[in-house]
């Protein structure tokens, strides 16, 4: 199931970027800092008076046009009202009512989504004044706000998380896998839909997604059932659409939040590049299930090496991911093909795997007596027991004497040795720190 989308929109320097990052603060500061895990992003999640939703700065897409501020402001406002639920319209108190803001509010006001106005800036009683000018936008009240003092910030969400439509469901069910095909333009997400559908040749039916613009496509396979989570369908007239690289990266998202296992594609004959980064890392973080997925293979001059080489360089590149599977197929010939839907099986089984506590507790005890935690500034840590409490992914909390004496080194010999012993091929694990209470 998607999240629905807040976006905020407005032009350069009225602080969208300063109100994005305070809003997603909190979920950034717990994600793990692994290697490799671009940060520059301009798509997060958050949660709101127990609303979960994903937010867009629309400020970090870069449209790679030779026009002026005026033409970037509109793409960006056309971005945000095709991906939002609810726009949050930022202006500045500052600088007052300029035509780019008019210009920015004539677009959304057309788009007839729901907008909220937050005028910045707004650090003192005296500022307050400045917002009665904004009321001529035509959105009902603006609502003062500061990015930089924090002011007013609960006060917006909770008029924007009021705005958010109801969720919706799938109803697949949940003995269906859903699939998610990400990546890049042109490395072929088309081909693969029409090459799995095309030997399964099963379709159960093409229904418009509930996500707006992706298409999902049902199908069987061996009494399995799966969903085709394509956002390959997604076509956008003119260039500043095919230039914005980010833009891929924002549609992406929207089918990762809704899958069980996320197909990420990569070109076999251009090799990796830095979007490639950017959109798995997305799945690595939604916690989804991951396969890699080599396409292009039949079009690769090869030798008795080329494959491993590949292997190498994709585990170099994506150091956080090393539990991903990787196909090497060619979805023109179907070469390989077959090899792709028992991964994403097993995937999908190991992302919903759950292990019973006193035989996760058994591998503890042992990884503990191997490799005791190292001591710092005399004191140790120690784990007292732990116990799965999700899957999708598997979560594992571990109660300790002191959380923060759990070193990250130490955190991720413990997630290796739980691999070893249950797998978990294809999913991220979850390891979290809680201090033992005196009662347990």
């Amino acid at each position: 199931m998607a999240r629905p989308i807040i976006a905020i929109v407005g032009r350069p320097n009225v602080g969208k970027s300063t109100i994005f990052n305070r809003v997603i603060g909190d979920r950034m500061a717990i994600v793990e800092d692994k290697p490799g895990i671009t940060r520059d992003r301009i798509y997060g999640t958050a949660e709101w008076n127990g609303t979960p939703f994903s937010i867009i700065d629309t400020g970090g897409i870069e449209i790679d046009e030779e026009d002026f501020i005026l033409k970037s402001i509109r793409v960006q406002a056309e971005l945000a009202i095709e991906e939002s639920d609810v726009i949050i319209f930022m202006v500045d108190a500052k600088a007052g009512l300029t035509p780019a803001d008019q210009e920015v509010a004539e677009i959304l006001f057309r788009s007839r989504k729901p907008v909220v106005v937050a005028v910045n800036k707004v650090d003192n009683i005296q500022r307050q004044e400045d917002i009665y000018e904004f009321y001529s936008l035509g959105f009902g009240t603006p609502m003062g706000i500061s990015g930089s003092h924090g002011l007013g910030i609960g006060d917006l969400l909770d008029t924007a998380v009021e705005l958010l439509p109801e969720k919706e469901d799938d109803d697949y069910g949940e003995d269906v896998i859903r699939v998610a095909l990400i990546g890049r333009p042109n490395v072929g997400k088309s081909s693969l839909v029409n090459a799995i559908l095309g030997e399964e040749r099963v379709i159960v039916s093409d229904v418009a997604g509930t996500t707006r613009d992706a298409i999902d496509t049902p199908f069987e396979k061996d009494g399995q059932k799966y969903v085709l989570i394509d956002t390959a369908g997604i076509r956008k007239r003119g260039k500043v659409y095919e230039t914005t690289e980010k833009y891929s990266v924002m549609r992406s998202m929207k089918a990762i939040e809704r899958a069980d296992v996320v197909l990420v594609l990569i070109n076999g004959e251009e090799g990796i590049i830095e979007q490639d980064k950017h959109i798995a890392g997305y799945a690595h973080e939604a916690g989804k299930a991951s396969v890699f997925v080599i396409n292009k293979w039949d079009a690769v001059e090869k030798d008795e090496k080329t494959m491993q080489n590949f292997t190498q360089k994709i585990r170099d590149h994506f150091l956080y991911m090393t539990y991903a599977p990787i196909v090497f197929l060619s979805a023109l010939t179907k070469h390989r093909l077959q090899k792709l839907l028992p991964v994403v099986n097993h995937v999908s089984e190991q992302h919903a795997l759950r292990i019973q506590t006193h035989v996760l507790n058994d591998v503890i005890l042992d990884a503990v007596a191997i490799n005791p935690p190292p001591s710092d500034k005399g004191k140790r840590l120690k784990i007292s027991y732990a116990t799965q409490v999700s899957v999708k992914p598997p979560t594992f909390i571990f109660f300790v004497n002191e959380p923060e004496l759990m070193h990250f080194s130490y955190e991720r010999y413990l997630e290796n040795k739980i691999r070893a012993a249950f797998d978990f091929e294809g999913t991220p694990v979850r390891l979290l720190t809680r201090r033992k209470s005196e009662s347990e």
